[in-house]
């Protein structure tokens, strides 16, 4: 069977860290890493370039834990940039074990384990059909794996950003939490910062408001939405300039 028409020809997704850990309660849940790798190849098979930002909540969370344990806030920063070099590696590593040819890139240099990132090299890459990873953040403290994502898009020329969670969708309100939040089907940037929907960070949200890069953000636990929101399908929810 052929693979679905994209809609898109370069989309960078945003994966998060806690994304990887299926039912476990931290680190890496093998089975899940090996099928969003899948789901990935699926999506480079369709013709696309593939670009993917990944998170580290599963390792360390920065702010969280660095200040439980006494730690200065920039340290911390900087031990959760290097938790999603690890998990980049683990990316890349199912991911040519799929007989996809894979790069990782670091904002913190570090060549004896990735690229450091050079855009005009990694754009080549996605031209020459390699999925590329983007770790270690922005390399600079303060900035979130979500604000990452928003400038590495912008720098790529991305066509959208594919926020990858763990919910159907952006809600009025924490659909865990309160029953009555109802599904938000299309929000504008304006929106999301006025009421401060949780989507991505502000300066994350406002940067892709300025590049005029469209945001959808879908349940990736289920399986096959990857593709299927590559190809075009509703689901979830846009976030774009209006109409």
């Amino acid at each position: 069977m052929s693979a679905p028409t994209p809609r898109y020809k370069r989309v960078l997704i945003k994966l998060s860290g806690e994304a990887l850990m299926g039912p476990a309660e931290f680190g890496l849940d093998p089975p899940t890493v090996a099928r969003i790798c899948a789901e990935i190849r699926d999506v480079r098979d369709m013709g696309v370039e593939v670009a993917v930002v990944v998170g580290g909540g599963n390792i360390f969370r920065g702010l969280r834990q660095s200040g439980a344990a006494g730690v200065h806030r920039v340290t911390g920063d900087t031990m959760g940039m290097l938790a999603t070099v690890i998990n980049a590696l683990a990316l890349q590593d199912t991911l040519e074990r799929l007989s996809v040819f894979t790069r990782v890139t670091t904002a913190i240099r570090m060549e004896a384990v990735a690229e450091p990132y050079i855009r005009r090299r990694a754009i080549r890459h996605l031209e020459k059909r390699r999925v590329v990873i983007f770790a270690a953040g922005t390399g600079h403290p303060f900035f979130t794996t979500d604000t990452a994502a928003a400038l590495r898009a912008s720098e790529i020329e991305a066509d959208i950003i594919l926020k990858a969670t763990r919910v159907d969708g952006v809600f009025t309100a924490d659909p865990e939490l309160d029953a009555h939040a109802t599904k938000l089907d299309h929000v504008t940037y304006r929106e999301v910062l006025r009421q401060d929907l949780k989507v991505m960070d502000a300066t994350a949200t406002s940067l892709c408001r300025e590049s005029n890069i469209p945001i959808v953000v879908f349940d990736l636990t289920t399986p096959g939405n990857l593709p299927r929101v590559v190809a075009g399908e509703r689901i979830g929810t846009l976030v774009s300039s209006g109409g």
